[in-house]
């Protein structure tokens, strides 16, 4: 293994083989244990102290202290008391900012452009050394995360999560509620007579102790320079040598254990999730028992329990693995979503698993199967792409909270040594003695006797002893369940192809009636992996909501059908996806290149010789039935982005048409439509990566034969007419529309806002001035309107593009005003805002400017980041690979004139080019005020009664996509 740069008298870090950056770990004066990564070819800095105090040390009665803390240490220190200074200096020199809370420690991270790095380092670290949390700040966030726990409630994920904790030992921290709200950190501590902000200094005073921290710092500089920065920034932090809080003991106990919890959700469908709690896999990390029960429960191929329950109609998921773990405690937990029919044979599912467990306890741990599974993780860890640093250093500083110095890059992730031992004794507490089962359904609406306190949800519990599971396990069919055959997908040939180190940009390599191909080989990441999309651009596929539903189910089932086949493949590194578009549907495949052409070669040949089971057709048009009718429960920001989409693109269909027609599609529909589709096709190719030209060429003259070329052609290519467009409504000059719609759950109070204002097509001038103003506006409009006026935990303002249709849009979604109300702050920031435009000093405006560029040029960080930005230009139809560098030509040139200009003209309040669409969603909190917003509209607002009279009724900007030539309609 390769040896990171090290200090002698440190330990060695393990790093991967192709990993070129240099590690320092050092130990700081006060105690402070910071690791040093220096990365030469890095396009930003980054960093991330993990705190080792989480939410499990709230003390009692003040549920959410230590998330309420993060949220507080962004508000201002002594050094730079300015409130919001912080998040305002990492907005405007590229970056971005966020921390999070877990049950034992808090992370705090950001990432900056490199020349801006040494000044936010130093604001970062204040957060540990001298945060001011005011009064009026205090109370202020106090409901931002009540909002942010409002969001939470009819989430059936936190939902159900909480009910798991809530039926556990009362006295341990895992029982806890840890998100808080307004009435654990407001109205409770008042009740009895405590300071919620007293506390909160207190309980940074107590626990916020430099030995309890770990730091990782991601720089372009060298170890040397950074670690004297490093020294001076942080070694001010105080070090109170607090001793590192554990929670001993276990959160169940016996009468936890051996219980059958039927609870209710809010979305259709039905789960069943099997919790054991187990030793902690971190005991026994390089052994990897979890990874490899995980590995063998959660299989996929023929013979796995999966394999078995969807053969028989009962289950369309199965993941298995370890969760909510402490150095103390951890649950390994198997999670079944079930049919409608699954739902009925309860006992059998239960039995089935049982059985599978058993079958792995008789047959013993087996080293094949470890050796294989260990040589995957081996050439995941030495061949794995490079992500963001500010995802990076999040990674290592949790690691380092766990692990000795040299697994800190590593973690889990490389099982090395074979244990039947250990494997032995982790399967042994997977008994039928020690399980939890959480069955959630509809089904058992009115059926259950209790409710858990924070979230309301309504469920019952029964015992099921291990004896009665154990009958039931003996009496199962054990046929057909064996352990996983010799995985042929895995890579074996991990050597780069030459490519031309200088086709930097995509090239058309070959052009048909048929397809069009375009090609970019790997001449950034030197890594032994390829990306190939194939887009089947079928105009029958979208011509009405019915066809759009068969064209999904269509592919729905083509994945199920290569499930057992392919499971293999993904878990060796090799994924693929068969996903629908407005346009036809799209094959994904991307990994390891040694066997991407035999797994691509499948999938042509399954979709060639596509059959419709009846079974499989049943359970997936079931799947699809449930997706749909749970958009209703979709959070009401969300439901506010699809009504945007829907007025805004021509021929789209609302999801409640698919429902409508659902019920009424049936096998033979399918098998009618799919030949039909199928019969004019053209495609639309890109290869990227560790390919030569002619093997990417081989691929598609393949796939050409298999469709346009044996003597009973499938497809024929298609007329010049049929080529797909992709329309957007040009919205009128100097109007502000708006649309309302009541919330679709009358359960949700939260109501929501999207503001968009339209403003050009694809333009590199536009383009830029554009995103110039949405930096500049980001972080004031975030502060303004969550920080100062809390009108909701999400507010966000960010760019929009349909199609090459460019705008922007402010996303709010709040419990305390409606969707009118939020409307007049939206206008009202703007007005403030151009003020700021105004006065903005010169040097200001060109920083944000120089942080844009720097944002433009960063250079994209693994093969799958590269070709999704690529092919967005050929699927969009607008070829502009050169983008960055063209626009960030445009940008030098852009003025502060120029900004302020195109402010006045497109967003400003009242401007005259302004092009307006208000979507207003209205939570049951405000349905009074959508009657009177809508009776009595503002004099500037032109209502939209219907989203479809008023599609018909505007033009369209011309698309981009049409044909060979670029044709723009």
């Amino acid at each position: 293994m390769a040896l990171g740069v090290m200090k002698p008298e440190d330990e060695i870090i393990i790093k991967p083989r192709n990993d070129k950056r240099d590690y320092r770990r050092i130990l700081l004066k006060n105690n402070l244990q910071v690791l040093l990564i220096s990365d030469a070819e890095t396009d930003k800095c980054a960093a991330s102290m993990d705190v080792r105090i989480g939410a499990f040390s709230d003390p009692e009665g003040l549920e959410g202290l230590a998330h309420f803390l993060e949220h507080m240490l962004f508000y201002a220190s002594e050094k730079y008391p300015q409130e919001d200074s912080y998040s305002k200096y990492i907005s405007e020199h590229g970056g971005s900012t966020n921390a999070f809370t877990s049950s034992e420690n808090t992370n705090y991270y950001f990432d900056v452009n490199p020349d801006s790095f040494e000044e936010a380092l130093d604001r970062f670290a204040q957060f540990f050394i001298k945060p001011l949390m005011s009064a009026d700040a205090t109370t202020r966030e106090i409901k931002a995360v009540d909002s942010e726990n409002q969001k939470n409630l009819l989430s059936d994920a936190w939902r159900m999560n909480q009910l798991q904790k809530h039926l556990s030992v009362q006295d341990h921290p895992y029982h806890k509620f840890s998100t808080g709200n307004w009435d654990t950190l407001e109205v409770r501590p008042k009740e009895r007579g405590l300071d919620t902000r007293q506390e909160l200094l207190k309980f940074y005073r107590d626990n916020y102790s430099a030995n309890l921290m770990h730091l990782v710092i991601y720089t372009k500089d060298g170890l040397d320079k950074i670690e004297i920065l490093v020294r001076s920034y942080f070694e001010d932090i105080r070090n109170t040598d607090r001793n590192s809080i554990s929670f001993p003991g276990q959160p169940c106990n016996s009468e936890n254990l051996q219980i059958l919890v039927k609870a209710v959700p809010i979305k259709q469908g039905h789960k069943l999730k099997f919790v054991w709690p187990t030793t902690p896999g971190i005991h026994h990390y390089n052994e990897g028992p979890s990874r490899y029960l995980g590995h063998l429960i959660g299989h996929e191929g023929e013979g796995s329990l999966f394999y078995i329950l969807k053969k028989m109609g009962w289950a369309t998921s199965l993941s298995a693995g370890e969760s909510d773990w402490t150095c103390e405690f951890s649950f390994f937990k198997v999670s079944i979503d079930l049919t409608d029919a699954g739902q009925e044979k309860f006992e059998e599912i239960v039995a089935l698993l049982f059985k599978y467990i058993h079958l792995l306890q008789n047959s013993g741990p087996c080293e094949r199967i470890f050796d294989e599974l260990a040589a995957i993780c081996e050439t995941s860890f030495h061949y794995q792409d490079k992500i963001r640093p500010i995802d990076y250093v999040v990674n290592v500083a949790m690691n380092m909270q766990f692990y000795p110095p040299k697994d800190w890059l590593v973690g889990s992730s490389l099982p090395t040594k074979f244990n039947a031992e250990v494997i032995q004794s982790a399967l042994k507490e997977l008994s039928p003695f020690n399980v939890r089962i959480f069955w959630e359904s509809t089904k058992f609406e009115g059926l259950t006797d209790s409710k858990e306190p924070w979230y309301g949800t309504a469920y019952s519990v029964e015992r099921l002893t291990g004896s009665k599971i154990e009958q039931w396990a003996d009496k199962a069919p054990g046929e057909g369940l064996h352990l996983p055959v010799e995985n042929v997908f895995i890579p074996t040939d991990l050597s780069l192809k030459t490519g031309s180190e200088q086709m930097k940009l995509p090239v058309l390599l070959r052009k048909t009636p048929y397809s069009r191909l375009w090609y970019k080989p790997d001449t950034a990441f030197s890594t032994p992996k390829a990306y190939v999309k194939i887009d089947f651009n079928c105009p029958l596929s979208g011509s009405s909501p019915e066809s759009e539903v068969l064209t999904e189910i269509f592919t729905r089932l083509l994945m199920d059908y290569l499930n057992e086949y392919a499971y293999d493949a993904q878990v060796a590194g090799l994924y693929y996806s068969v996903s629908n578009t407005e346009s036809g549907f799209q094959v994904t495949v991307v990994g390891y290149n040694h066997k991407l052409t035999i797994l691509l070669e499948t999938v042509i040949q399954r979709i060639a010789n596509f059959e419709v089971k009846l079974d499989r057709f049943s359970v997936i048009k079931e799947l699809v039935t449930k997706d749909y009718q749970n958009m209703k429960f979709q959070q009401p920001y969300q439901q506010a982005m699809n009504y945007c989409s829907l007025i805004l693109e021509d021929q789209t269909w609302p999801w409640t048409e698919k429902v409508e027609v659902l019920p009424h599609l049936e096998v033979e529909h399918l098998v009618k439509f799919y030949p039909l589709m199928i019969s004019r096709i053209f495609l639309e190719c890109f290869a990227a990566g560790n390919l030569e030209p002619k093997e990417a060429e081989s691929m598609i003259h393949h796939i050409e034969d298999v469709f346009f070329k044996s003597t009973k052609p499938i497809s024929k290519p298609l007329f010049g007419s049929q080529y797909m467009t992709n329309r957007v409504v040009k919205l009128e000059r100097g109007i502000n529309y708006f649309y309302s719609g009541e919330g679709l759950n009358p359960s949700d109070e939260n109501s929501a806002l999207v503001h968009y204002i339209q403003v050009h097509q694809d333009d590199f001038k536009l383009n830029v001035t554009l995103q110039l103003f949405a930096v500049i506006a980001k972080q004031p409009a975030f502060h303004q309107l969550r920080s100062v006026e809390q009108l909701g935990y999400i507010t966000v303002l960010m760019q929009r593009n349909d199609s090459g249709v460019r705008g922007v849009q402010f996303i709010i979604q709040s419990n305390v005003k409606g969707p009118g109300q939020i409307d007049l702050r939206v206008e009202s920031f703007l007005k403030m805002f151009e003020t700021k435009l105004y006065e903005m000093p010169n040097d200001e405006f060109k920083s944000n400017v120089n942080a844009l560029i720097e944002m433009k040029l960063e250079k994209h960080k693994n093969l799958q980041e590269e070709s999704t930005f690529y092919w967005r230009e050929v699927f969009d139809g607008t070829f502009k690979f050169d983008r960055r560098e063209c626009e960030v030509a445009a940008l030098k040139q852009i003025t502060q004139k120029d900004l302020i200009d195109f402010f006045n003209e497109y967003i400003k309040v009242g401007a005259p080019l302004k092009k307006g669409l208000s979507v207003r969603v209205y939570g049951s909190a405000h349905a009074s005020e959508y009657k009177t917003d809508n009776s009595q509209p503002p004099v500037s607002y032109v209502p939209i009664e219907d989203i479809f009279s008023f599609r018909r009724s505007r033009p369209l900007y011309g698309s981009f996509k049409g044909g060979f030539g670029h044709l723009k309609l």
